[in-house]
């Protein structure tokens, strides 16, 4: 299956089905019930979808575009210039389809995956016990949530993000050290790699609106922001307990909505700071009651 050929009917195919509104994980689908390998039908996804954006974004209207993607040409000399480049990502070993992995000292269901974008839903990922303790931890040291600004780097309270939060330091204290190591082998990166754990409280109402977890490299802040990990390429987040209502995370480009469960935990990645990526998303309000969470962001080298 391996020595399969992208041809131009292929790339001409994909283009016209997904000008017709077809999403690419149904295109993927069509494509290995027709016998393509999946590796081989995600390859070709990716770099006709990417090249015919490229032409878009380089200015050419979207025949010509269409037209660069089938052939594999993009104006310019090629997608580099369109659209950052790939890099390598966390991923779980899901390639025998497994109901549940081990991850380090616990196993954990797998409930769902979604390649395009890449999202896994794992179930029992704490224990109860694991979630009430780290609420309680966290709960005295909780302050108004804020996000990145852009021109600086530092961080400010926004409309947008209605929650209030805290950082653990890495390997802060014993059940950290145990959730890290848990992450690590889950989605196979290095504990070194990744942020402290952030855990969130949400009330009634509480909300945070659809964004994106990487940051921006055009943005004049971003120097100082990216040079302590290099760039966010992966998230976890993790529910610790189960709103009465409301609170789910959502993924407005793929209609997804995934609703927050005790010990459960949903995982996403993105392999470069563009929206192709396909991975905006937000927490939709709380309806009833309150929803805690804790997130794990995941950079490309050791962060510090």
């Amino acid at each position: 299956m391996s020595a399969q050929a992208v041809t131009p009917e292929l790339r001409r195919w994909i283009i016209e089905q997904s000008q017709a509104g077809c999403q690419p994980d149904v295109l993927l689908s069509s494509m290995v019930s027709s016998g393509w390998s999946e590796d081989v039908a995600t390859q070709a996804l990716e770099a006709t979808l990417r090249d015919f954006l490229s032409g878009v974004l380089a200015g050419q209207d979207t025949e010509a575009a269409a037209a660069a993607a089938v052939t594999g040409q993009t104006r310019g000399g090629g997608l580099g210039e369109a659209l950052p480049l790939a890099v390598p990502v966390p991923e779980p070993d899901l390639a025998r389809e497994p109901p549940a992995l081990w991850a380090h000292d616990r196993e954990v269901r797998v409930l769902m995956t979604m390649r395009q974008p890449r999202v896994v839903l794992f179930g029992g990922f704490l224990s109860d016990a694991e979630c009430d303790e780290l609420v309680a931890l966290a709960r005295p040291r909780m302050t108004r949530s804020e996000t990145v600004v852009n021109a600086t780097g530092g961080n400010e309270v926004n409309p947008a993000r209605t929650s209030t939060g805290m950082f653990f330091g890495r390997g802060e204290n014993a059940l950290c050290q145990r959730i890290e190591m848990r992450i690590a082998a889950l989605l196979r990166w290095p504990v070194v790699n990744g942020e402290g754990l952030q855990v969130l409280h949400y009330r009634p109402g509480a909300e945070y609106k659809p964004h994106h977890d990487y940051f921006d490299p055009a943005q004049p802040g971003m120097g100082s922001v990216l040079a302590r990990g290099g760039q966010r390429v992966g998230t976890l987040v993790i529910y610790l307990n189960t709103p009465e209502r409301g609170g789910a995370t959502t993924f407005p480009d793929v209609d997804l909505a995934v609703s927050p469960i005790k010990g459960h935990a949903v995982f996403f990645s993105y392999d470069r700071p563009h929206a192709v990526t396909r991975t905006l998303h937000g927490g939709a309000p709380v309806i009833d009651g309150e929803k805690w969470v804790a997130t794990k962001w995941l950079r490309e080298r050791e962060f510090n």
